[in-house]
Protein backbone atom coordinates (compact mmCIF):
# COMPACT_ATOMS: atom_id res chain seq x y z
CA UNK A 1 0.00 0.00 0.00
CA UNK A 2 0.93 3.44 -0.98
CA UNK A 3 2.32 6.07 1.62
CA UNK A 4 -0.98 7.91 0.68
CA UNK A 5 -3.07 4.75 0.96
CA UNK A 6 -1.92 4.23 4.48
CA UNK A 7 -2.79 8.11 5.39
CA UNK A 8 -6.23 7.90 4.07
CA UNK A 9 -6.57 4.61 6.08
CA UNK A 10 -5.74 6.01 9.32
CA UNK A 11 -7.50 8.95 8.58
CA UNK A 12 -10.54 7.60 7.98
CA UNK A 13 -10.00 4.80 10.88
CA UNK A 14 -9.59 7.93 13.76
CA UNK A 15 -12.27 10.22 12.40
CA UNK A 16 -14.42 6.94 13.04
CA UNK A 17 -13.01 5.87 16.22
CA UNK A 18 -14.16 9.64 17.43
CA UNK A 19 -17.67 9.40 15.75
CA UNK A 20 -18.21 5.81 16.74
CA UNK A 21 -17.12 6.68 20.21
CA UNK A 22 -19.30 9.97 20.40
CA UNK A 23 -22.81 8.93 18.48
CA UNK A 24 -22.18 5.10 18.67
CA UNK A 25 -22.17 2.80 15.59
CA UNK A 26 -25.96 2.54 14.96
CA UNK A 27 -25.62 6.46 15.12
CA UNK A 28 -22.62 6.98 12.83
CA UNK A 29 -23.58 7.14 9.14
CA UNK A 30 -20.85 6.10 6.26
CA UNK A 31 -21.75 9.49 5.10
CA UNK A 32 -21.14 11.46 8.04
CA UNK A 33 -17.91 9.37 8.56
CA UNK A 34 -16.61 9.82 4.71
CA UNK A 35 -17.55 13.98 4.74
CA UNK A 36 -15.39 13.93 8.13
CA UNK A 37 -12.47 12.75 6.99
CA UNK A 38 -12.93 14.31 3.57
CA UNK A 39 -12.95 10.98 1.13
CA UNK A 40 -14.94 9.50 -0.74
CA UNK A 41 -17.21 6.20 -0.68
CA UNK A 42 -15.09 4.59 -2.85
CA UNK A 43 -11.79 4.59 -0.54
CA UNK A 44 -13.92 3.50 2.69
CA UNK A 45 -15.22 0.41 0.39
CA UNK A 46 -11.64 0.14 -0.75
CA UNK A 47 -10.40 0.05 2.79
CA UNK A 48 -12.95 -1.64 4.76
CA UNK A 49 -16.30 -3.17 2.68
CA UNK A 50 -18.47 -2.02 5.30
CA UNK A 51 -19.16 0.35 7.98
CA UNK A 52 -18.90 -3.29 10.03
CA UNK A 53 -15.79 -4.05 8.92
CA UNK A 54 -14.45 -0.14 9.50
CA UNK A 55 -15.36 -0.83 13.26
CA UNK A 56 -13.68 -4.09 12.96
CA UNK A 57 -10.74 -2.48 12.49
CA UNK A 58 -10.87 0.43 14.70
CA UNK A 59 -11.23 -1.69 17.46
CA UNK A 60 -8.15 -4.24 16.41
CA UNK A 61 -6.11 -1.48 15.83
CA UNK A 62 -6.26 -0.80 19.68
CA UNK A 63 -7.07 -4.07 21.50
CA UNK A 64 -4.23 -6.04 19.60
CA UNK A 65 -1.58 -4.15 21.07
CA UNK A 66 -3.29 -4.11 24.36
CA UNK A 67 -3.91 -7.94 24.23
CA UNK A 68 -0.33 -8.47 23.61
CA UNK A 69 0.42 -6.29 26.55
CA UNK A 70 -1.66 -8.45 28.86
CA UNK A 71 -0.41 -11.48 27.62
CA UNK A 72 3.11 -10.04 28.63
CA UNK A 73 1.71 -9.16 32.11
CA UNK A 74 0.18 -12.17 32.86
CA UNK A 75 3.05 -14.31 31.23
CA UNK A 76 5.39 -12.36 34.00
CA UNK A 77 3.20 -12.87 36.77
CA UNK A 78 2.75 -16.81 36.27
CA UNK A 79 6.05 -17.02 35.61
CA UNK A 80 6.90 -15.83 39.10
CA UNK A 81 3.83 -17.94 41.35
CA UNK A 82 5.27 -21.16 39.61
CA UNK A 83 3.00 -24.14 40.12
CA UNK A 84 0.72 -22.42 42.61
CA UNK A 85 -0.27 -20.45 39.52
CA UNK A 86 -0.65 -16.10 39.91
CA UNK A 87 -2.84 -14.58 42.60
CA UNK A 88 -6.61 -13.40 41.62
CA UNK A 89 -4.88 -9.66 41.94
CA UNK A 90 -2.34 -10.01 39.77
CA UNK A 91 -4.64 -11.43 37.18
CA UNK A 92 -6.86 -8.49 37.23
CA UNK A 93 -3.75 -6.56 36.78
CA UNK A 94 -2.21 -7.98 33.79
CA UNK A 95 -5.64 -7.64 32.80
CA UNK A 96 -6.75 -3.93 33.56
CA UNK A 97 -3.81 -2.36 33.78
CA UNK A 98 -3.14 -1.81 30.05
CA UNK A 99 -5.91 0.04 28.80
CA UNK A 100 -6.45 1.88 32.26
CA UNK A 101 -2.82 3.20 31.16
CA UNK A 102 -3.77 3.99 27.95
CA UNK A 103 -6.93 5.74 28.74
CA UNK A 104 -5.35 8.28 31.40
CA UNK A 105 -2.08 8.99 29.50
CA UNK A 106 -3.07 9.95 26.17
CA UNK A 107 -5.75 11.97 24.30
CA UNK A 108 -6.74 8.54 21.97
CA UNK A 109 -6.53 6.21 24.72
CA UNK A 110 -9.71 8.18 26.46
CA UNK A 111 -11.47 8.41 23.03
CA UNK A 112 -10.96 4.74 22.68
CA UNK A 113 -12.58 4.32 26.39
CA UNK A 114 -15.39 6.07 25.62
CA UNK A 115 -15.66 3.98 22.68
CA UNK A 116 -16.02 0.65 24.29
CA UNK A 117 -18.19 2.11 27.42
CA UNK A 118 -20.46 3.12 24.28
CA UNK A 119 -20.33 -0.18 22.62
CA UNK A 120 -20.67 -2.25 25.89
CA UNK A 121 -24.08 -0.53 26.63
CA UNK A 122 -25.35 -0.56 23.27
CA UNK A 123 -27.90 -3.84 22.55
CA UNK A 124 -26.32 -4.64 19.02
CA UNK A 125 -24.16 -7.82 19.85
CA UNK A 126 -21.51 -6.82 17.32
CA UNK A 127 -19.07 -5.86 19.62
CA UNK A 128 -18.97 -9.25 21.28
CA UNK A 129 -19.30 -11.09 17.98
CA UNK A 130 -16.03 -8.99 17.00
CA UNK A 131 -14.33 -9.81 20.14
CA UNK A 132 -15.12 -13.36 20.34
CA UNK A 133 -13.52 -13.55 16.16
CA UNK A 134 -10.27 -12.12 17.04
CA UNK A 135 -9.78 -12.43 21.07
CA UNK A 136 -11.38 -15.73 22.03
CA UNK A 137 -7.97 -17.18 23.06
CA UNK A 138 -6.67 -13.86 25.51
CA UNK A 139 -10.57 -14.51 27.28
CA UNK A 140 -9.58 -17.92 27.46
CA UNK A 141 -6.26 -17.83 29.20
CA UNK A 142 -7.60 -15.07 31.25
CA UNK A 143 -10.47 -17.24 32.30
CA UNK A 144 -8.56 -20.43 33.14
CA UNK A 145 -6.18 -18.01 35.19
CA UNK A 146 -8.90 -16.83 37.50
CA UNK A 147 -10.82 -20.21 37.63
CA UNK A 148 -7.55 -21.40 39.23
CA UNK A 149 -6.93 -18.39 41.36
CA UNK A 150 -10.86 -19.40 42.40
CA UNK A 151 -10.71 -23.40 42.69
CA UNK A 152 -14.18 -22.90 44.47
CA UNK A 153 -16.27 -21.01 42.26
CA UNK A 154 -18.80 -22.82 39.80
CA UNK A 155 -17.99 -22.08 36.16
CA UNK A 156 -21.73 -20.82 36.01
CA UNK A 157 -21.10 -18.20 38.63
CA UNK A 158 -17.37 -17.76 37.18
CA UNK A 159 -18.72 -16.63 33.85
CA UNK A 160 -21.30 -13.75 35.95
CA UNK A 161 -18.42 -12.44 37.82
CA UNK A 162 -16.49 -11.76 34.47
CA UNK A 163 -19.40 -10.34 33.19
CA UNK A 164 -20.20 -8.02 36.45
CA UNK A 165 -15.80 -7.32 36.13
CA UNK A 166 -16.15 -6.29 32.30
CA UNK A 167 -19.57 -3.78 33.60
CA UNK A 168 -16.87 -2.14 36.10
CA UNK A 169 -14.31 -1.84 33.37
CA UNK A 170 -16.22 -0.45 30.72
CA UNK A 171 -17.96 2.20 32.93
CA UNK A 172 -14.35 3.03 34.75
CA UNK A 173 -12.95 3.72 30.81
CA UNK A 174 -15.82 5.27 29.55
CA UNK A 175 -16.94 7.85 32.29
CA UNK A 176 -13.17 8.24 33.73
CA UNK A 177 -13.61 11.91 34.31
CA UNK A 178 -17.13 12.04 35.67
CA UNK A 179 -15.48 11.19 39.30
CA UNK A 180 -13.68 14.26 39.88
CA UNK A 181 -16.97 16.59 39.06
CA UNK A 182 -19.17 14.10 41.20
CA UNK A 183 -16.50 14.61 44.23
CA UNK A 184 -15.84 17.68 44.15
CA UNK A 185 -12.01 17.29 42.85
CA UNK A 186 -11.72 14.98 46.19
CA UNK A 187 -11.05 12.28 43.82
CA UNK A 188 -8.93 12.08 41.26
CA UNK A 189 -8.48 10.01 38.07
CA UNK A 190 -5.12 11.46 36.68
CA UNK A 191 -2.81 8.94 38.34
CA UNK A 192 -2.83 5.37 36.61
CA UNK A 193 -0.94 3.72 39.74
CA UNK A 194 -3.29 5.14 42.09
CA UNK A 195 -6.95 3.85 39.86
CA UNK A 196 -5.61 0.61 38.56
CA UNK A 197 -4.81 -0.63 42.71
CA UNK A 198 -8.66 0.31 43.52
CA UNK A 199 -10.45 -1.03 40.66
CA UNK A 200 -8.87 -4.36 41.12
CA UNK A 201 -9.51 -4.97 44.93
CA UNK A 202 -12.57 -3.82 44.41
CA UNK A 203 -13.16 -6.56 41.02
CA UNK A 204 -11.22 -8.77 43.28
CA UNK A 205 -13.57 -8.66 46.27
CA UNK A 206 -16.95 -9.44 43.82
CA UNK A 207 -15.24 -12.61 42.54
CA UNK A 208 -14.61 -13.77 46.10
CA UNK A 209 -17.56 -12.86 47.15
CA UNK A 210 -19.80 -15.99 48.59
CA UNK A 211 -21.69 -17.29 46.36
CA UNK A 212 -25.60 -16.99 47.66
CA UNK A 213 -28.00 -19.78 46.30
CA UNK A 214 -30.37 -18.37 44.15
CA UNK A 215 -34.14 -19.25 43.68
CA UNK A 216 -33.39 -20.96 40.53
CA UNK A 217 -30.86 -23.35 42.25
CA UNK A 218 -33.12 -24.61 45.07
CA UNK A 219 -35.79 -24.96 42.55
CA UNK A 220 -33.04 -27.41 41.09
CA UNK A 221 -32.53 -29.40 43.93
CA UNK A 222 -36.38 -29.52 45.13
Amino acid sequence: MSSAGVETRQRILNVAEHMFAEQGFAGSSLRRIIGAAEVNLAAVHYHFRSKEALLEAVLIRRIGPLNQERLALLDSYEMAAGKKGPKLEDVLTAFFAPPMRMILQNNDGRIFGKLIGRLHSETTTMFMTISKKHFAPVAQRFRASIERALPGVSTEELYWRMHFAMGVMAHTLSCWDQLEVLSDGLCRVSDADSVIPRLVDFVAAGFRAPVRQTRKRAQRRS
